[in-house]
């Protein structure tokens, strides 16, 4: 038996300096799984169409997602704004992985899900994409300025803290409630009959209620290093592989 039915992942961010390869890798590696959901923005289109950047350890995690597909597990990418260039090649199927808009989910309990990346309901992404565009930009700085920062904390004794994920929370917190991108999501589900929703796009990991409809976002694989998981009982939770990743390496130091 698998570890578990489904492992969801969202905003890996492929091609750019800000992703967590070696993490992902490593937490592949780590799990089975019957479905692998791949949540949106996992290839960062928008950094490789500025400037090519696609070291081996992102082909690495290339690679074992498609020897989790050869092995037997479904693999199902959903396509987000920052990969929105595979979106005129969907929906596709090819063997054991299909490339789609959204897809609806059968949980264990016999619930039903709609995945989605979550941009269509984001009015920033949709409306504004040269600020989203320019927002990016500042970010990956802001990645960059993060290594200095937490260099020297480090010498300081202090743990690691990063700028960049609290402003872009800060921003991400203040544009949702001009977008109500939450309640948008929640109230499209009851719309459509679903119980809930599994999501990615705004880079903050969460499972909880919104207007009686079942909430949960994958988080990223740049700043909270996160996925979602249904268990084989049918239970829902958030692994914090970076919290993990950081507490073996200490364990490694100490030891």
């Amino acid at each position: 038996m698998s570890d578990y039915k489904s492992i969801f992942i969202s905003d890996v961010h492929l091609g750019s300096k800000g992703c967590q390869s070696k993490y992902l890798y490593n937490f592949l590696k780590s799990h089975s799984c019957e479905n692998l959901f791949l949540v949106g923005d996992i290839i960062d289109c928008w950094r490789l169409k500025s400037k090519l950047y696609w070291p081996q350890e992102h082909s690495n995690v290339i690679r074992n997602i498609l020897s989790m597909a050869k092995k037997g597990t479904k693999v199902t990418y959903i396509t987000g704004n920052h990969d929105d260039f595979l979106r005129i090649y969907q929906p596709l199927e090819l063997g054991n992985i299909e490339l789609k808009e959204e897809h609806t989910y059968t949980t264990h309990l016999g619930k039903e899900f709609l995945v989605i990346h979550g941009d269509q309901f984001d009015i920033v992404t949709r409306f504004g994409k040269s600020l989203s565009i320019l927002g990016d930009k500042i970010y990956t700085f802001l990645l960059a300025l993060n290594k200095v920062l937490n260099f020297f904390r480090s010498r300081l004794g202090f743990g690691y803290w990063s700028l960049a994920k609290y402003l872009k929370d800060a921003t991400k917190k203040t544009m949702n409630k001009m977008s109500d991108y939450e309640n948008s999501l929640s109230d499209e589900c009851k719309r459509r009959g679903f119980d809930g929703i599994i999501c990615g796009h705004i880079h903050k990991a969460e499972i909880t209620n919104i207007n009686g409809i079942e909430y949960h976002n994958c988080g990223d694989w740049v700043e909270s290093i996160t996925a979602l998981v249904e268990t084989n009982e049918g239970e829902f939770k958030l692994i914090d592989w970076g919290l993990i990743e950081r507490q073996n390496t200490k364990l490694l130091r100490s030891a």
